[in-house]
């Protein structure tokens, strides 16, 4: 796996991915993390829950993810959407919630409590 250096406004990452895709996703992970609890809620649909992290990445992120192998900062960074990357993360935990339900399994907290 290569190195990733990964920055969104002022958070950064740098991590081991297998491509830029996947350390872009690496970032949302870590910046929506405190966020797992809406997967936990019976209440929400999968819409509701996807509301609440665009408001909160609106909120406290750039627009764009920018990744690059050789440092932060640099110009020739690949740049992704950082709403794209967000909705493929969301739709990879709505998937797995659905997955733990429809196998029947106990509920699961996906925010670790």
């Amino acid at each position: 796996m290569a190195k990733f250096y990964v920055e969104c406004g002022r958070r950064w990452v740098i991590v081991e991915a297998m491509d830029a895709e996947a350390a872009a996703m690496h970032l949302i992970d870590t910046a929506m993390r405190p966020h797992l609890w809406i997967y936990d809620d019976a209440g929400l649909t999968d819409s509701d829950r996807y509301g609440h992290l665009a408001v909160e990445a609106l909120l406290t992120l750039a627009p764009e993810i920018r990744v690059s192998e050789q440092g932060l900062g640099r110009d020739d960074a690949i740049r992704v959407g950082t709403p794209e990357v967000l909705r493929s993360w969301h739709q990879t935990l709505a998937g797995l919630n659905r997955l733990l339900r429809s196998a029947g399994l106990p509920p699961r907290s996906l925010a670790g409590k």
